[in-house]
């Protein structure tokens, strides 16, 4: 359970509309394409909106069914992302068809690429180490031009434990329009609506998993087990110790609240 829990910045002006939201168990996840999350990034940065971005998977809608200020955390957030395919399968199924999946490693990806013309400024926190100065080399080889404000490997914290001031002046002065969290759920969620209201940076996204896939230290799965929704198997073939909880029982829960709440008629 995290120790802080500050609400996010609301009565903002928002961005790109997205198709719509999907209540998934109580979760408002934003139902769009990849490039409305781009857009809408976008437009946060360019007039100095501030936000911060949940990458939403299965793992995610579970944590917040055990703990409801970890929902008002990512309830909280400008964007909920369908990271899953399981999400975007029910954003379908609820009407919005041009759903498409913004799996946190391609938003990275995408970003980086566009900000390579824009200029925007990137800062990337979390990873072990080496894995920071891993990501950012490959991702400056990839994209010339990327403006790389700074980057830092944090010590351990606890959930919902504040940063120093030291390391949150040092982002601030970077001058950084995005911040990329790389730490584990819920850890990175808590820590991105924590010190929303500390930083500058128009927009904080916490994404985990791309540290790992774009320094090259995790293998992804082949996109077409992405494209039908078995990254999940690939992922837990790759790291069993510390995935079988999240893939095998809580996948199994969120397939099992979903049909309890189907036979209780709730649209929730």
């Amino acid at each position: 359970m995290a120790t802080i829990a500050t609400q996010p910045s609301h009565g903002l002006t928002p961005g790109p509309s997205p198709a719509g939201v999907v209540d998934v168990l109580g979760v408002s996840i934003t139902a769009q394409t990849l490039d409305d999350a781009v857009a809408t990034i976008e437009h946060w940065v360019e007039t100095g909106q501030r936000h911060y971005v949940c990458i939403c998977t299965v793992n995610t809608i579970m944590e917040c069914q055990d703990d409801p200020g970890f929902m008002d955390v990512v309830n909280g957030a400008g964007m909920r992302t369908t990271d899953g395919m399981p999400l975007v399968w029910l954003a379908r199924r609820a009407g919005h068809k041009g759903v498409t999946r913004v799996y946190g490693p391609d938003l990275m990806l995408e970003m980086c690429a566009r900000s390579a013309r824009t200029g925007h400024r990137h800062f990337f926190y979390g990873g072990g180490p080496g894995v920071v100065e891993e990501l950012t080399g490959n991702l400056q080889r990839r994209f010339p031009g990327l403006n790389i404000a700074g980057q830092i490997t944090p010590p351990m914290l606890k959930v919902g434990e504040l940063e120093s001031q030291e390391t949150i002046d040092a982002i601030n002065a970077s001058g950084a329009d995005i911040v990329w969290v790389g730490l584990n759920t819920p850890k990175q969620d808590w820590w991105i609506a924590n010190h929303r209201d500390l930083l500058n940076a128009p927009v904080l996204i916490a994404v985990g998993a791309a540290f790992d896939f774009h320094s090259g230290r995790v293998r992804q799965a082949p996109k077409w087990m992405q494209r039908n929704g078995l990254e999940w198997l690939f992922r837990l073939t790759q790291d069993p110790k510390r995935l079988w909880r999240r893939y095998l029982v809580l996948n199994s829960r969120f397939v099992g609240n979903l049909a309890l709440r189907g036979l209780r008629g709730g649209s929730r």
